[in-house]
């Protein structure tokens, strides 16, 4: 299995150390009905859920403020007072793709495909860091199984901000299997409704400076999502890291919310004739997806998401 060697919490927190930032944390992983609950000096920060609606996603995501900052709907309807209850697929934080060998496993339509969590491998809590190591089968409609994933996760944080490394393994088991170039895909987040574009006050700001509805489709090394809650500016950065694959993935970024890393949708994202952005994976051959969510305070200058990149770009990826 592949993971960074170096420890991740001193990379991760480089620059904020040099800023004068304390980073030291509890960080601890506790086994829950529904999965498991990370905790920073006692108090939630997100649980790994092993399924809502068809997949496994992270909710809720509460950043540096203690302030829920993704959308509550579908988990819990009703529960913010005008926020959009479109796109019943979008739960939080997730990882999926619109067309695996033809099954959709993005949406929740009739005749979607399912990721299955087969087991957890890795609980451990403990000084700056938590990890959890999950294995999951992409199962069709009627209980094939398409492919599988182990997703390496690992949390922490400071008083500044929470961050949350992603690294997932796709490997083809039985047969080959191809991942469409279709714009719905893959690594997902529905920012909370204030934070919006739309809404009035939200921004998009991608690696090169592009902003708002120009930064959708277009190839960056990352995109800070920011916007209010609750009367405070906070924002959500997702950096690709260098060695994931097709870097530097392009972006299925929205004015109204959902926010998405993904590789595979060059025909729409890059208006290419060709479907050239569809990948297939021989039986027993594999790709990894890297990213690196960032939980912040203010803008992305505030949060230094680009000397976060810089430090995060910097790790490096071995064999276990």
């Amino acid at each position: 299995m592949l993971r960074i060697l170096t420890v991740p919490a001193l990379l991760s927190s480089a620059w904020w150390i040099l800023c004068g930032t304390a980073a030291a944390a509890q960080v601890t992983a506790q086994k829950t009905e529904q999965g498991v609950a990370i905790a920073i000096d006692g108090v939630l920060f997100t649980e790994y859920l092993i399924q809502s609606g068809a997949k496994p996603v992270l909710w809720p995501l509460i950043g540096p403020t203690g302030k829920h900052m993704t959308r509550a709907y579908p988990m819990q309807p009703g529960k913010v007072a005008g926020e959009r209850q479109d796109h019943v697929h979008h739960r939080s934080l997730w990882l999926t793709h619109g067309d695996v060998n033809g099954v959709d496993f993005w949406g929740e339509n009739r005749g979607h495909g399912t990721i299955v969590h087969r087991e957890f491998t890795k609980v451990e809590g403990g000084n700056d860091v938590a990890t959890v190591v999950a294995r999951n089968d992409w199962q069709s409609p009627d209980g094939e199984r398409l492919c599988e994933d182990v997703r390496e996760l690992r949390f922490g944080g400071d008083m500044d901000r929470r961050w949350i490394d992603f690294d997932c393994t796709i490997r083809a088991t039985d047969r080959p299997v191809t991942f469409g170039d279709t714009k719905e895909g893959t690594f997902g987040i529905r920012v909370a409704g204030s934070m919006e574009v739309d809404a009035g006050h939200g921004k998009i700001v991608n690696s090169g400076g592009e902003t708002d509805k120009q930064a959708w489709g277009k190839p960056a090394s990352w995109v800070d999502y920011h916007g209010p809650v609750d009367g405070q500016h906070v924002g959500i950065a997702v950096l690709n890291h260098p060695t994931s694959f097709r870097f530097p993935t392009c972006w299925h970024v929205r004015t109204y919310g959902l926010f998405a890393a993904n590789p595979f949708g060059l025909h729409e994202f890059l208006n290419r004739s060709s479907t050239e952005g569809a990948h297939t994976l021989q039986p027993g051959t594999s790709i990894v997806l890297r990213y690196r969510v960032v939980l912040h305070k203010g803008d992305e200058k505030t949060g230094r998401i680009a000397e976060e990149f810089a430090a995060y770009a910097q790790t490096r990826p071995g064999e276990d």
